[in-house]
């Protein structure tokens, strides 16, 4: 799948015919013509699963899709694609991750014609390279699956951010603002009910959004001020293949993409105002530990009443949403690694007119695999946590 134009054959535009209108037509086997009632949902539910496979599924968020989607109750999957230039072609996928051993058959597939994968599916997850979500996407909604991608592919609105910030040319701008970019809590789930690709957030931008989110929408920070993102994540986040500065021997915490990172144009666009993000590799397996500092709008009071209110607004904000935690400390990445939450904690400094915002999460759970299932069960109806806790 490293070049998709060479995989396909064809353009996929020439595979999808008029994907521009198809992108958002509801799926009718699974919605009826009137307005769903709880009643409607639970016996379509009922009725059969929701057919799904992973494509990518050789990598560590393709796996970890893998483990969620087998233990979904109300999920069929059905198919595990990799490239057909893949090496892990023909392999059980229990080969690769032990945790899947005795609890499937399933193999790796090579992928060689993504229309005909997309048969009788239902949701299709995309774990892929960017330029490769970019092209297979399109081919997916066509043929009736909802596409669910994990890269960059459709995360930033402007075309013209591609070649920059992800190294090429966007072949389907016009679908960019067709997608719908689904941060869990955020999502607007009238749009993404209706939705057939639909985008998930970065690890860093989960994380970041998350904890700076509620902050902004009750307008306590200041305007002057840049809020400042020291983001920390684990090796896995730059993926399964072997990198050497990715060896053992070779990790030590640093920084990296200062000023150039591809998130940090992701998670401007979506909080609608300007951050300085820099991430940092950090010596351990998993999980991202993100600790921003932003600066305080004038007239929060002393130090008591601006923690009561920045508590306040994460309260609000975040009252109705299971895999969100607000920690009375500031978490540490033990409490979330294997594990679908991001916890939040603060620290105050009145006098200072500061505030330190941290937030934890599992970049390969809630940063990916994770939020990507939870963001499916808000998709097809099914309560948020379903197959995650």
């Amino acid at each position: 799948l490293r070049n998709p134009s060479r995989t396909l054959g064809k353009r996929p535009e020439d595979e999808c015919g008029k994907m521009i209108d198809i992108c958002q037509t509801p799926l009718q086997t699974l919605r009826p013509h009137r307005p769903a009632s709880k009643e409607d949902k639970l016996e379509m539910t009922a009725a059969r699963k929701i057919r799904a496979a992973v494509v990518g599924a050789s990598g560590y968020a393709g796996s970890e899709l893998t483990r969620f989607l087998l233990a979904h109750r109300a999920v069929e999957l059905t198919h595990l694609y990799v490239s057909a230039a893949s090496s892990d072609a023909g392999r059980a996928i229990a080969e690769i991750d032990g945790r899947l051993f005795g609890r499937t058959q399933l193999v790796l597939e090579p992928m060689t014609d993504p229309a005909a994968a997309a048969q009788g599916l239902d949701a299709v997850f995309l774990a892929t390279e960017h330029i490769v979500s970019a092209a297979l996407a399109p081919i997916f909604a066509a043929q009736g699956a909802v596409g669910f991608d994990l890269s960059g592919a459709y995360r930033l609105p402007n075309a013209s951010d591609y070649p920059k910030f992800y190294g090429f040319e966007h072949e389907h701008p016009e679908l960019l603002d067709r997608a719908v970019y689904a941060l869990g809590e955020f999502v607007d789930r009238g749009k993404l009910r209706a939705a057939r690709i639909v985008s998930l957030p970065g690890c860093y931008p989960t994380a970041s959004q998350l904890a700076l989110k509620p902050l902004i929408d009750a307008g306590l920070l200041a305007a002057d001020f840049k809020p400042v993102i020291d983001a920390v994540s684990g090796v896995s986040g730059a993926g399964r293949k072997a990198k050497i500065g990715n060896a053992f021997c070779e990790v030590s915490l640093s920084a990296y993409g200062v000023f150039t990172h591809r998130h940090r144009p992701e998670i401007e666009a979506h909080l609608g105002r300007p951050v300085i993000f820099t991430p940092h590799l950090g010596p351990f397996k998993r999980g991202i530990l993100a600790t921003i500092t932003v600066k305080l709008a004038p007239g929060l009071g002393d130090q008591s009443q601006a923690r009561e209110k920045i508590q306040q607004a994460y309260e609000s904000a975040y009252a109705a949403c299971p895999l969100v935690r607000l920690r009375p400390a500031l978490p540490k990445l033990d409490d979330v690694v294997n594990l679908p939450f991001c916890d939040i904690g603060f620290s105050v400094d009145e006098e200072a007119g500061y505030a330190v915002v941290v937030s934890a999460i599992d970049n390969l759970i809630k940063g990916a695999a994770g939020q990507a299932v939870q963001v499916m069960n808000l998709r097809f109806g099914f309560p948020e946590t379903k197959g995650l806790l």
